[in-house]
C-alpha cells in the first residue's frame, strides 16, 4: 500500500509511479504523507503518523515512511526497526541530506521521488519480495 497525499507543487503522478517502482522489489512498504500544516517538529509527527498507519504492525517490521511538510519546509523519514537493523544510522544521515539538497533548491518533486529510490533500493536489498 502507498499512500501519497498530494499538495501544490508536487507532481503527484511522478512520485506514485517512483513508490510502485520501489515496491514492486521488495516486501517493504513505503508510505509518503505529505502535510498541509506547518509542523514544528517533523519527527514527532512522523512517527505519530507512522504509528497511525499501522507500519509497526508490518510482519518484518519492514515499513518506511517519509513525511513532508512544505509550509514549513521541514521532512522526516522513518523506517520501523526491522529497516534500521539492516541499513543502520548512516543511511538515514545521508538520505536525509541528499532529500534535503533538493528541497533547498525548490525541486520538492526531485527530492521526494530520490528518497523514494534510494529507500526502494535499499529495502529491495534487505527485504526482497
Amino acid at each position: 500500500m502507498s499512500l501519497f497525499s498530494s499538495s501544490a507543487g508536487l507532481d503527484s503522478p511522478g512520485i506514485v509511479a517512483a513508490l510502485a517502482a520501489a515496491e514492486r522489489q521488495t516486501s517493504g512498504e513505503i508510505l509518503v504523507v505529505v502535510s498541509r500544516e506547518k509542523i514544528a517538529d517533523p519527527v514527532d509527527e512522523a512517527l505519530r503518523q507512522f504509528e497511525l498507519l499501522g507500519l509497526t504492525r508490518r510482519q518484518g517490521r519492514n515499513g518506511v515512511l517519509i513525511l513532508f511538510a512544505p509550509r514549513s519546509r521541514t521532512f522526516a523519514v522513518i523506517g520501523d526497526e526491522g529497516v534500521h537493523e539492516k541499513c543502520g544510522a548512516l543511511f538515514w544521515e545521508d538520505l536525509a541530506a541528499a532529500m534535503n539538497d533538493h528541497f533547498r533548491r525548490d525541486d520538492y518533486t526531485a527530492g521526494l521521488v530520490h528518497g523514494i529510490e534510494r529507500v526502494g533500493a535499499m529495502l529491495a536489498e534487505a527485504c526482497p519480495r
